[in-house]
């Protein structure tokens, strides 16, 4: 399943992550499908999820450059501006980040966590879901930086650039190995989509292997932020992009691969669903595993909801990523009922 040798290699890369995370076995959903979880939850960076694999091509491409410190930007708990505080701690570099709402009395969750790390905390007093604001005060913080000659690298929200989505090709490769040695074929492969790095960087690793006539699973999205559930970022565009820092420009991403399930997001983003709060109480029952009400507990809802439609049928194998989040848990308001 190795794509062709050193894929990756052309891009810069530090090492954050712990790497390969489990493939694990779960309980039948649906009728009956298998559940197989890619335990994304244990990339060990900070509390683990998701954003290390991006971070190690990010901060790569931030050394190569000469930065002096690291921005980015999100909401108060948001697991990328968390890790990329622990990757700043870890590489030796300050890290600056530019967070939606006023700052706490009491701060908690991945909040605290980017504190324990030692990040510049910037309150903007916007809505966590004006990604908009929120990244016009990043390129702001970023302007200031750079006059005060700190070479500041800038990193827009959740990573999702086409550096940061090579972290997913790369993902992606290393999950249908996985699936090789498990012997199992899946039938999808299920994640959460926000801000869309994931998804591209899913779609670049599909496309690399699929260009070796390799059998390739759909990449199923469930949205949970509006901007992707309508197309924004364009994934197509971000995972070509990808391909081609890889050096695989030749292989293109087929737009009819890419499928976002948008029905699962609720009220908007970071607004809990009743149906995101039954899948967080069924993963922790059934595997003691640990989930978010902004991302992985929508997600995971999103593949329970599609499996008992009758969309996987007994005799398939469905991955879900599992994309981390559970520092989460422990801030006002992130525990479900």
């Amino acid at each position: 399943m190795t794509p062709p040798a050193g894929p990756f290699d052309r891009v810069n890369r530090v090492r954050l992550a712990t790497l390969p995370t489990p493939l694990e076995a779960g309980p039948a959903i649906g009728r009956g499908t298998s559940l197989w979880v890619k335990r994304d939850d244990l990339t060990g960076l900070g509390g683990g999820g998701n954003k290390a694999r991006k971070l190690e091509f990010l901060c790569g491409d931030a050394r190569a450059r000469g930065a002096g410190a690291l921005v980015t930007v999100g909401a108060a708990q948001s697991n990328h501006c968390r890790m990329t505080a622990a990757a700043g701690a870890t590489l030796g570099i300050d890290v600056h980040l530019v967070l939606s709402g006023d700052e706490p009395n009491d701060v908690q969750g991945n909040l605290l966590l980017s504190r324990l790390f030692g990040a510049s905390l910037h309150f903007t007093g916007t809505h966590e879901s004006d990604w908009h604001a929120l990244e016009s005060a990043r390129r702001s913080l970023t302007d200031e930086l750079e006059a005060a000659g700190l070479a500041p690298y800038s990193i827009p929200i959740g990573g999702s650039t086409p550096v940061g989505a090579v972290g997913y090709a790369a993902a992606l490769v290393e999950l249908m190995d996985q699936c090789d040695a498990a012997r199992i074929a899946p039938a999808a492969v299920v994640f959460t989509s926000s801000s869309g790095g994931t998804h591209a960087g899913l779609l670049a690793g599909r496309a690399l292997l699929a260009a070796q006539d390799i059998a390739m699973p759909p990449i199923v999205a469930i949205g949970v932020a509006k901007g992707v559930n309508l197309g924004r970022p364009d994934v197509v565009d971000l995972g070509n992009e990808a391909l081609g820092l890889t050096g695989h420009g030749d292989v293109a991403i087929d737009p009819d691969d890419v499928e976002i399930d948008p029905r699962w997001i609720g009220d908007d983003y970071a607004v809990p669903t009743a149906a995101g709060d039954d899948a967080i109480i069924w993963a922790a029952s059934q595997r003691g595993w640990l989930m978010d009400r902004t991302y992985t507990g929508k997600g995971l809802s999103g593949l329970l909801g599609l499996a008992e439609e009758g969309r996987f049928g007994p005799s398939d194998h469905v991955v879900f990523i599992h994309t981390g989040g559970w520092p989460a848990l422990f801030a006002e308001q992130g525990r479900p009922d």
